[in-house]
């Protein structure tokens, strides 16, 4: 392999690059992003790696300027070489690639598709070292850019490189978060080598210092200046309009016939010479001539596939025509694509050679665009509808065609574009309906804009349903109860949840939008009746609203029903693959684990949360490990969590992250700082969360002889449980009532209610508070044996705080606490403890790689580190592992 460059003063991003190579040969995956400005040398890099690669295979794939709504297109480009791999990937991956590549029908998703060619690339790479080049990354397909940056994030295992060059300023989501290299302009010293290389020395030599001094060390100014201005030189501009100006120099000198052929072959990101060349029949080109002219020129080279000298060449080719020229050049290419087998393609050359309103291509489009976003190509789907709105007659039209290419802007990511499109519709024209539907698309772009419209978003789909109370009350209540959900994530203090209830209907049917006005009307011991008659009844309407209906389970305290959403919402992601689905169940299966003291369960399933985030591009569900690290009592972890649950100022999450602090300072003795968090997470009333601070609240004021606040927490404890009726509530009402009564008889009670459920977490700290009350009472002989099965069942789930306050109360009585050996999930991370699960209930490599984004060799190396950890050296030892099974 060379080690010396022949490019000038790149010998440290060459070595760089050669140090990736070689890691791939040695079975080390790596990637690497070149970021620069246009011209700077990052193509010149990737072609240098790609020769220098001679142990390798080689396979290349670019974005396009022009292709940059066609999904998964990149992707594609960069899987063909190795497609012959494809009959022997997993039947889930080869599906999932068929579907995304338009070769079967289907609705894929960028990180399914991302795992499925971390597959293919693997297998590939099996057999001889892979280096993967992708050039032009910052105008990839939205779709490819998703895959692509998921499927470099998991190649550490494989055999694999990946080589990415991007402009630096034209950020793609998930790129930046990559190993990059700026590669920056030549010295003077090497610009100066430069220019002789390219035999420029008849420049004079006032010229040559000004075209250093424009150049700014990028090396294809230095080539292409010279060329543009020679001795006089232009005005001074940007380089990138500098370096068009030299490619357009160069195009003034050809034939028409080659200039045709140019902008014909800029229109077209393919790069298919076939379609080039029956595109160049239809205008009549002499295409042998045409062809050798333009391949002299170094502008383009014409081989299995026509590839441009530089992306700024492509851009010169094409803005350079006259707006008839391109119509021309899309029109000959529409007619000369086949409709079957690139319909997508061909619609939208048309869209693009037609100069006014046509309704026929209009509708083309719009077929187009159900077509892509059945394959998962939102992004080109908006395009599509966008296109398809302004070529549009009828009025009506044009704004469904506007409001559904909003949807798709939405939902591929890209909300100010969503927003900017609804400025095109002037409302006050619209019939109510349609403003409606205005206004909601304009609430949930609001929503995920940021901490100030996640208030502003319920607001504006309260405006919407209120203008259709009148006209459609049922699509009016379904506008309620979505605003309802967007309010639970803001959190009750925002007032949002309180201005839509009370926006409500007084009476309505009995469903969860009449069940929640009549508990803020009435108090819980009419509205909880009512929420448990919408949550429990014969239609299911929960599953329709599933993210309020895991509040409202909570509100109930009724972890069955909470179990048996959970249980949906698993079922129900896996069958439809809805990503969001499928990680609110998992973040909730999470919370049910920790509440019934699963930890290990917990963990895996934050994992794999996490992954799914990951690979979305998507931070992941702070809760979930807020309430872990809080029941563990994890000092730093929790603090953490906190600092960066506040950071992103949601109510909802904030009032969690209080709650954590209480339960934290609780377990660790902390009693006036638990009263204060736990005042705080209560302050605002949310669902639920109210619910669970009030005891930690409760246990805090008493042990710092709050006896006032108490009381008043005592009277909404009774308030919220005594309606619910369930095992967990009455248990928490009784241990309420003993903490601040002193009264024996309710730890008692206490224990009795709680024992016949699965809070084991509750169970125990009921024993500890009860063994501390008799230790204070100077019974120590019943003490001990509270405390030593509350030590006990509390280092037996994991609350490591808690399991220090018992072992110090029974320290008091005269007895030492026997010590417990460390849980399996001690020694391990939360991604470790997922595949360690998956593997003791018989899961291969294969399956856990699947589920957590992963490669099975990634998996397998994880298996390794997990063997070392726990001391063993085999799966079937993982079996016998009691902290790696469900409890029943």
């Amino acid at each position: 392999m060379p080690t010396t460059s022949s490019l000038i003063g790149r010998r440290d991003e060459i070595d760089r690059l050669l140090a990736l190579v070689r890691a791939a040969e040695r079975g080390e995956g790596g990637v690497l992003v070149l970021r620069g400005e246009a011209g700077i040398g990052k193509s010149a890099l990737l072609d240098h790696v790609e020769q220098a690669a001679e142990g390798c295979q080689r396979i290349r794939a670019s974005g396009s300027e022009y292709e940059g709504e066609m999904p998964f297109a990149a992707l594609h480009q960069l899987c063909v070489p190795v497609l012959a791999h494809l009959g022997t990937l997993s039947t889930p991956c080869r599906d999932s690639l068929l579907v995304a590549f338009g070769l079967a029908e289907g609705a894929p998703d960028p990180f399914r598709a991302g795992l499925a060619a971390l597959e293919l690339l693997a297998t590939a790479a099996a057999e001889r070292p892979l280096l993967c080049v992708i050039d032009d990354a910052h105008w990839l397909d939205a779709a490819s850019a998703r895959a692509l940056t998921f499927l470099a994030r998991r190649i550490s295992a494989e055999p694999i490189a990946m080589v990415f060059a991007a402009r630096d300023q034209e950020p793609v989501p998930g790129l930046d978060e990559l190993p990059g290299l700026t590669v920056g302009g030549l010295s003077d010293a090497h610009a100066r080598d430069l220019l002789a290389k390219e035999k420029t020395g008849t420049l004079d030599e006032r010229v040559r210092d000004r075209l250093l001094a424009e150049a700014r060390g990028n090396p294809l100014a230095l080539i292409e200046l010279p060329k543009a201005g020679g001795f006089a030189l232009p005005t001074p501009s940007p380089i990138a309009s500098r370096i068009e100006r030299s490619f357009l120099s160069r195009m003034a000198c050809l034939s028409p016939d080659a200039r045709e052929l140019l902008i014909l072959a800029s229109a077209d990101p393919t790069g298919d010479p076939g379609l080039l060349w029956a595109a160049a029949r239809r205008l009549d080109l002499d295409v042998p001539a045409a062809s050798a002219a333009a391949e002299a020129s170094g502008l383009i080279q014409f081989d299995t596939r026509a590839r441009f000298c530089h992306p700024l060449a492509r851009s010169a080719a094409y803005r350079a025509a006259e707006p008839k020229q391109r119509q021309a050049a899309h029109r000959a290419l529409a007619d000369s694509t086949d409709p079957d087998t690139a319909g997508d393609r061909r619609a939208w050359h048309r869209a693009q050679a037609t100069a006014g309103p046509d309704e026929e291509v209009a509708a083309e489009l719009e077929v187009s665009a159900s077509r892509a976003q059945a394959r998962g190509g939102v992004a080109a789907a908006a395009a599509f509808l966008e296109r398809a709105a302004a070529l549009s007659l009828d009025h009506g039209k044009q704004v469904e065609r506007t409001l559904a290419a909003a949807r798709a802007t939405l939902a591929a990511g890209r909300t100010d574009a969503a927003a900017e499109l609804l400025t095109s519709i002037d409302a006050s024209t619209l019939a109510v309906p349609q403003r409606a539907s205005v206004d909601l698309l304009r609430g949930q772009i609001a929503f995920v804009q940021g901490p100030d419209g996640a208030v502003r978003g319920p607001e504006i789909m309260l405006r919407a349903a209120q203008q259709l109370a009148g006209r459609d009350p049922e699509r009016s209540r379904e506008f309620l109860v979505a605003a309802l959900e967007m309010g639970l994530v803001v959190g009750r203090a925002a007032g949002v949840l309180d201005r839509v209830l009370a926006a409500a209907p007084p009476a309505g049917p009995p469903d969860l939008l009449t069940a929640l006005v009549r508990l803020t009307a009435e108090g819980h011991r009419a509205g909880v009746p009512a929420i448990r008659e919408a949550l429990t009844g014969d239609d299911q309407g929960w599953t329709r609203t599933p993210a309020l209906a895991t509040v409202l389970a909570g509100e109930l305290w009724d972890l069955g029903l909470h179990r048996t959403i959970v249980d949906w919402l698993t079922r129900t992601g896996q069958a439809t693959g809805s990503p969001m689905t499928v990680r609110l169940g998992l973040s909730q299966a999470a919370v049910y684990a920790v509440l019934t003291g699963n930890f290990g369960q917990a963990m895996a399933a934050i994992a794999e949360e996490e992954a799914i985030a990951d690979a979305l591009g998507d931070p992941p569900q702070l809760y979930p490990r807020v309430h872990l690290a809080a029941m563990r009592g994890r000092r730093q972890e929790v603090l953490g969590l906190f600092a960066e649950a506040t950071s992103r100022r949601t109510g909802q999450l904030t009032a969690n992250a209080h709650w954590a602090m209480a339960v934290l300072h609780n377990g660790l003795g902390e009693y006036p700082a638990a009263l204060e968090a736990a005042t705080h997470a209560i302050a605002s009333g949310d669902l639920f969360l109210t619910g669970i601070a009030l005891p930690e609240q409760i246990e805090a004021a008493v042990r710092c002889g709050e006896d006032a606040i108490a009381r008043s927490a005592l009277d909404a404890v009774v308030e919220r449980t005594e309606p619910a009726g369930t095992n967990f509530a009455l248990g928490i009402a009784a241990s309420a009532r003993a903490m601040v009564n002193d009264a024996e008889d309710e730890y008692v009670a206490a224990l009795s209610y709680l024992t016949d459920s699965p809070l084991s977490v509750q169970i125990a700290r009921a024993h500890l508070r009860y063994g501390e009350w008799l230790r204070r009472a100077g019974r120590r002989r019943d003490a001990r044996e509270q405390l030593r099965a509350a030590h006990e069942q509390l280092s037996k789930i994991g609350l490591e705080a808690f399991a220090r306050r018992a072992a110090d109360e029974l320290r008091a009585t005269g007895e030492v606490a026997r010590s417990r050996s460390a849980h399996t999930y001690d020694r391990l991370t939360m991604q470790e403890m997922h595949i360690a699960r998956e593997v003791a209930a018989g899961a291969t490599s294969k399956e856990v790689a699947t589920r957590l984004f992963l490669s099975p060799r990634t998996v397998d190396a994880h298996l390794r580190n997990i063997f070392r950890k726990l001391g063993i050296t085999s799966r079937r030892q993982l079996r016998d592992m009691p902290d790696l099974r469900d409890a029943d």
